[in-house]
């Protein structure tokens, strides 16, 4: 998934978590898989940052 498909996810989550009639239960699923975008998306970010030091000091 692309950071920018991650991104927008997290943002669909956001809004249903926001959502007093979502179930518990589903609350607890969906923070979950935010939880893994937020990983995958500061491994990005990371990268990202290491190819522009790279840059950088070259």
């Amino acid at each position: 998934m692309k950071f920018e498909d991650s991104v927008k996810k997290l943002d669909e989550i956001i809004a249903a978590l926001e959502n007093p009639e979502v179930s518990l239960e589903d609350s607890v699923k969906l923070y979950k898989e935010g939880a893994e975008l937020i990983g995958l998306c500061r491994k990005e970010l990371d990268s990202a940052e290491m190819l522009v030091t790279v840059d950088d000091v070259e």
